[in-house]
């Protein structure tokens, strides 16, 4: 998911879901060399001045090997290894309950395993999101993927088509909502914001229907 963090190599998945073998461990740790060289220039040299090669250098690796595993410069932002965790979280909550509660619980429990150095890079990453146009107009293809991930979960605990209008207004709405959260979060962080409560205090807001 475009707001989240990265998913670490060694992190257990949930509900003893199997840890990815070697092959896709190896993988990730690169994907992961890659974005942290890139989030650390970034920082130093801001994003429009720094080339893919200068990130393929840093990271140690070489710039066709970038491209292998993100294919534009904006897709070191915006992908990670997160979606599929998401996902397994969400269909491991109870079939019942509100879609709302499943996505406050699975995130919530995701960010009390981040490091210091993940809450770091997602801090990066919605700065970039906020202030970077492509990047910015890139989120919103990631956005339709996540959220067509969530209507069709959300379509088989309802017994509808992943097209129903209710279906996708709550994905859309429960994703709009938690990237606001993030960016709260970013533009508060100064002041020592609160992650957490700042996704439980989003999530009240929807499930007493967004009412004031």
């Amino acid at each position: 998911m475009t707001f989240m963090v990265s998913a670490h190599t060694s992190a257990t998945t949930p509900h003893g879901t199997p840890k990815a073998g070697l092959r896709e461990r190896k993988k990730i740790q690169t994907r992961q060399a890659i974005r942290r060289a890139a989030y650390r220039l970034f920082e130093e040299q801001g994003y429009d001045a720094t080339p893919v090669d200068r990130i393929a250098e840093a990271a140690d690796v070489s710039p066709s090997t970038v491209f292998r595993y993100f294919p534009t410069k904006e897709d070191i932002v915006l992908t990670d290894e997160y979606d599929a965790v998401l996902e397994a979280g969400i269909r491991a909550r109870p079939a019942g309950e509100p879609m709302v509660e499943s996505l406050r619980q699975v995130t919530v429990e995701s960010l009390r395993k981040i490091t210091s150095e993940d809450r770091t890079e997602l801090i990066q990453r919605m700065r970039l999101v906020r202030d970077v146009p492509a990047i910015r107009g890139r989120t919103a293809e990631n956005t339709a993927r996540d959220a067509a991930m969530i209507s069709a979960v959300l379509a088989e605990r309802a017994g509808r088509t992943v097209d129903d209008l209710e279906v996708r207004v709550i994905s859309a709405a429960v994703l709009a909502a938690l990237q606001e959260a993030m960016m709260r979060w970013v533009e508060d962080e100064g002041q020592g914001a609160d992650l957490e409560a700042l996704i439980n205090r989003t999530m009240d807001v929807l499930n007493r229907g967004l009412t004031l």
